[in-house]
């Protein structure tokens, strides 16, 4: 199996993203236009649970492809990352804090993202036309793998998925948030997937 990843970094309160791309061992199989979380709105913290939207950015998949391929999600682990929404200085210094996650920071619990592809399409290429798999809402920031989208055998070319709705990406803000400092955000990684087969 072959596969491609893409990590975002998205960040809560002042929100953000970052995006890198690792290139794919062979051109048969490669994101066009990488997926990429968009900035979030900012959040005003009054003691209620809230739940505020986005809309998923645009994205593309070009393969020759003969095995089919699929698109996943999944919040990434790992030294200096984080899966979920968790404590992030964002600045060479917060206090005594360095750049990077404040250790045992508050955080959002795991599943508070979540991706609909409801009233989104696919359109281009040749072939059967892949499937998005979201139309019930699935998890980002899990440390999970969730796939988003998959293609048969037959898809070849440029397939673009795109119209996402105004509220296609949902986060869930509980009611324990708590505010930060300045130069501290909510901030989660996130590994976008392309692999081969079903």
């Amino acid at each position: 199996m072959r596969s491609q990843g893409v990590r975002t970094a998205a960040a809560l309160a002042a929100f953000a993203a970052v995006l890198g791309a690792a290139a794919p061992a062979q051109a048969t199989l490669a994101f066009g236009t990488a997926p990429k979380l968009p900035t979030l709105p900012a959040v005003t913290i009054n003691g209620k649970s809230q739940t505020i939207n986005a809309t998923m950015a645009s994205f593309s998949v070009t393969t020759t492809e003969t095995a089919g391929w699929n698109v996943t999600v999944q919040g990434q682990t790992g030294t200096g990352k984080s899966a979920v929404f968790a404590q992030y200085c964002a600045a060479a210094k917060c206090g005594t804090e360095a750049e990077g996650y404040t250790p045992s920071g508050f955080s959002l619990p795991a599943d508070s993202l979540k991706l609909s592809t409801t009233g989104a399409k696919v359109a281009g290429g040749t072939g059967t036309t892949p499937s998005l798999e979201c139309a019930t809402a699935c998890n980002v920031d899990s440390a999970t793998a969730v796939k988003i989208l998959s293609a048969p055998t037959t898809a070849k070319g440029t397939w673009t998925a795109s119209g996402f709705s105004t509220s296609s990406l949902q986060l869930a803000i509980p009611t324990t948030l708590r505010a930060l400092a300045a130069s501290q955000v909510y901030r989660v990684n996130i590994l976008w997937t392309l692999s081969t087969g079903p």
